[in-house]
């Protein structure tokens, strides 16, 4: 199978997510079969719900849709680095690959912060890809940030 990135898509849910008001983050899972399972950007404000990050969303309908708490052989998507908690379900579903947009050294629990999959806890370890689509999504969260400032 040849690979293609699902940045796009991600991008997408960031944008939709910026323009409910919330944190333009977006997140992508593909199936070990490379089918998008599922596709979602934050909701916490929406939801009230502090949990509600584009990663969790995903990684809840997937497992929910494969039936199973294990996401074996699918691909995560999101637009900004994962936080320690997103980092945690991450390995905790036991998702193969990892690919991300925006460092976040302020939040970020993959290579920043937390280091989630750097600890001996971590029950298993994604390949991480990081950098991808990069410029885009930084500039959508700086974008989203000083709209809110000024």
């Amino acid at each position: 199978m040849q690979f293609k990135s699902h940045m796009d898509r991600a991008m997408a849910m960031a944008r939709a997510a910026a323009e409910r008001g919330e944190v333009p983050v977006g997140a992508v899972l593909v199936g070990p079969d490379g089918r998008v399972l599922f596709e979602a950007g934050n909701r916490t404000r929406e939801m009230a719900d502090p949990t509600a990050h584009a990663e969790m969303l995903v990684i809840r309908e997937g497992a929910a849709t494969l039936g199973s708490e294990r996401l074996s052989g699918c691909d995560l998507y999101v637009t900004l680095e994962p936080c320690p908690m997103c980092a945690a379900a991450i390995s905790a579903a036991r998702i193969a690959r990892l690919y991300y947009g925006a460092a976040d050294p302020k939040s970020g629990g993959v290579a920043h912060g937390a280091r989630v999959f750097s600890h001996p806890q971590s029950h298993h370890v994604p390949e991480v890809y990081d950098g991808i689509g990069e410029d885009e999504a930084s500039a959508l969260l700086r974008k989203f940030f000083a709209d809110r400032r000024d």
